[in-house]
């Protein structure tokens, strides 16, 4: 590792602490010899800790599996067809009218 290597990395890890929140809750994994040895050599690539690298990968993975929830992709055909029934005004319903039209405790 040269002189500049180290700069570069305790200046990412500088940055990345700055920016993070304060941290107080501990999450403890299982793996095996050789998975861990996978994630140094990456960690290592990365010019991050072990537990930095674990950490951004794992809320990557959280977000595109929340976005999967929150998101979805429509065609033009599809986009069409929703704007339509949003502007169409809305469908009688005998039990929400019978409902409004009900006299309340204030009448």
């Amino acid at each position: 590792m040269t002189y500049l290597d180290v700069i570069m990395a305790f200046l990412s890890n500088a940055s990345a602490m700055a920016l993070s929140p304060s941290r107080s809750e501990k999450l403890s994994i299982r793996i095996a010899p050789d998975e861990k040895r996978l994630l140094q050599t990456a960690a290592r690539a990365r010019r991050t800790s072990i537990s930095q690298f674990v950490l951004d990968a794992a809320m990557n993975a959280a977000d595109e599996a929340l976005a999967q929830r929150n998101r979805f992709a429509l065609t033009a055909e599809q986009w069409g067809a929703f704007i339509v029934a949003l502007d169409a005004p809305p469908r009688p319903h005998a039990r929400l009218s019978r409902l409004l039209n009900e006299p309340t405790i204030f009448d």
